[in-house]
């Protein structure tokens, strides 16, 4: 009988059972948002309700088991947020394509990143980003987690397109300060399981407050009934094929494709980097393993193939982009380190089938506060940074402000891409920039022009 020592080696990262599963716990809560969110959003082009959010839970098992199981590292997965406004308002509601078609380019997405994935061009991708560049992302990550968590509970407020500091007279904005004092006091006592524990206090006190409340949701053999009409609908008529039909439109779906796979692939490769490599889960060793081996030896080449296998078994459920999510860093930050807190988030997600309503009455305003300190803490990697040498500086400067800015991982990498790029221009080094950081940072040229003229 293989037990969780063989499987999962603790010993070795130099943790405990209890200690995954209170990672996991973390982790899930920090992003079981998503499973309400998800087929609220995509149900808005077409889609079945009940539909997408059975696809949405079983896209997660998926993607989560095999990041956990087959890479052994503490990330999980679901469809991205971002990617799937994406997939409705711009490609259906913009473009015009049917949702059975946008589910095929996801397919196709999910393809093409398994295949740069088998080939190694992303792993060559990763290793030509410079490692200040490389630093800017983990740092930038973490502002970026942090602004998502004063976002959600509307801290931060726009009035005609000016931030300012929101009132601060709103239930949910106590219940999150309560959660952020709590959590920060129970962090500096070092007590064990913190965020955890601070999640379910913050959760608790939202009740009294109105904040915290039973979703409302649909019963399992409902979502099944649903189901067949999301299901492998890309293989009929109205999918795969109905993409290659009209010649005049096929520029149009390849730009589309490609955007969609950018995003995708460089919100991965921003987690993963950005969130591993601080952490520790990319140790030296691991990415020396990447650099000096061919084939799926290291932990980061396995992450990378198992985000991409997710978004292709995502699209066959009938959702979009399965992505990385950048909420791992909360289990990670809670002691996360094996493929075991991916295994917890997975089982966390499959009885969230049956109690989907009481799992959503755990509020954003439960969980903001431990992605603000989270951020806190990833904002570590900017030490990492020579701020005093500009030319080194600026491109990193631009990859964080822009993700949280721009609310995008990709978009912040593609402005760090872009700068890095120009300055080595000026100062007559052109040639010391890896051939893949030319190629990427020229696509992202590209995608943006064409969205600009969409």
């Amino acid at each position: 009988m293989v037990s969780l020592e063989s499987l999962f080696h603790l010993k070795a990262e130099n943790t405990t059972v209890s200690r995954e599963v209170t990672a996991g716990l973390t982790t899930f809560f920090a992003m079981a948002y998503i499973i309400i969110v998800n087929p609220a959003i995509l149900s808005e082009a077409g889609m079945e309700w009940g539909a997408v959010f059975l696809a949405t839970i079983l896209a997660a098992i998926a993607g989560t088991l095999i990041i956990g199981l087959y890479a052994n590292v503490p990330f999980a997965q679901a469809p991205g947020m971002g990617l799937n406004t994406f997939f409705v308002y711009t490609i259906c509601f913009v473009l015009g394509f049917t949702w059975q078609q946008a589910l095929s380019m996801v397919f196709l997405c999910g393809i093409l990143n398994v295949l740069m994935t088998v080939t190694s061009v992303r792993k060559q991708l990763i290793i030509s980003i410079p490692p200040s560049l490389q630093a800017a992302i983990g740092g930038g990550i973490g502002v970026f987690v942090a602004y998502i968590g004063l976002l959600n509970v509307g801290l931060i407020e726009f009035s005609a397109g000016v931030p300012a500091l929101a009132s601060l007279h709103q239930p949910v904005i106590w219940v999150f300060l309560i959660g952020f004092a709590v959590t920060l006091l129970l962090l500096v006592k070092q007590v064990k399981g913190a965020l955890l524990i601070g999640i379910g206090i913050a959760a608790v006190a939202g009740i009294p407050f109105g904040v915290t409340g039973i979703g409302e949701t649909i019963s399992f053999s409902e979502a099944c009934a649903a189901l067949p009409s999301t299901f492998g609908v890309i293989f009929t008529d109205a999918g795969l094929v109905s993409l290659f039909t009209d010649p005049t439109r096929l520029p149009l779906v390849l730009v589309t494709v490609l955007a969609f796979g950018l995003c995708d692939m460089f919100d991965t490769i921003g987690t993963l980097v950005g969130t591993g490599r601080r952490s520790g889960i990319f140790s030296d060793e691991d990415m020396r393993t990447m650099t000096e081996s061919k084939g799926m030896k290291s932990k980061m080449e396995r992450a990378l193939f198992a985000d991409a296998a997710a978004t292709t078994i995502g699209s066959v459920m009938g959702t979009s982009n399965v992505i990385t999510y950048v909420e791992s860093a909360t289990g990670i930050a809670a002691g996360g380190r094996t493929g075991l807190t991916s295994v917890v988030v997975a089982v966390c997600f499959g009885v969230s089938t049956f109690f989907a309503g009481v799992v959503s009455a755990v509020p954003l305003a439960a969980t903001s506060p431990v992605l603000v300190i989270v951020g806190i803490m990833m904002a570590a990697s900017f030490a990492d940074v020579a701020w005093r040498e500009f030319e080194v500086a600026a491109p990193c400067f631009f990859t964080a402000v822009f993700m949280a800015l721009c609310y995008n991982i990709s978009y912040g990498i593609a402005a760090g891409f872009l700068t890095y790029c120009l300055i080595r221009i000026y100062k007559g080094e052109a040639r010391q920039v890896h051939p893949l950081m030319w190629i990427f940072t020229g696509l992202f040229v590209v995608n943006f022009v064409m969205l600009a003229l969409i």
